[in-house]
């Protein structure tokens, strides 16, 4: 497995966003979003703004893209972890061969500082998550307004 690390300083191309976009638009399944606002994560993650970035973590297997990490810096240092992973997909055809696990540990040590992420209670990947550390700190709650 063949891993590439993007960042503002070391930004995606056009073409390589749109792949990554469709990428996670199909495999994250029932768990994604749309593909406007996943290109919006992955914009910011590659921004240069001041309390913007992140970074992008891709895992291939020969020339076929396996896995697809999006983290956001969320600029909240202490009070709110410092970085979001805001998405996290590995190929269907691919799962349970460990990919995703690399894909987290990755990013733990590719981020500084903590990690925050949102996951639903259904969802099978919640196992890995608690295997490389994560705590189910809070419950969240959400009001969606609509303008």
């Amino acid at each position: 497995m063949i891993q590439h690390i993007y960042t503002p300083e070391n930004p995606l191309t056009e073409s390589e966003k749109k792949e990554l976009v469709a990428f996670l638009h199909e495999h994250l399944e029932q768990y994604g979003d749309s593909e406007q606002d996943i290109l919006k994560a992955i914009n910011y993650a590659l921004s240069p703004e001041k309390n913007k970035g992140g970074l992008i973590i891709t895992a291939h297997y020969d020339r076929l893209l396996t896995g697809v990490v999006v983290v956001n810096i969320t600029g909240m240092e202490g009070y709110i972890p410092e970085n979001i992973l805001v998405y996290i997909a590995t190929h269907k055809d691919y799962r349970g061969t460990g990919i995703g696990k690399k894909l987290m540990k990755s990013t733990i040590e590719n981020t500084n500082g903590s990690i925050a992420l949102h996951v639903e209670a259904d969802n099978p990947a919640l196992r890995l998550y608690e295997k490389v550390g994560f705590v189910n700190k809070y419950l969240e709650m959400r009001l969606t307004k609509y303008s």
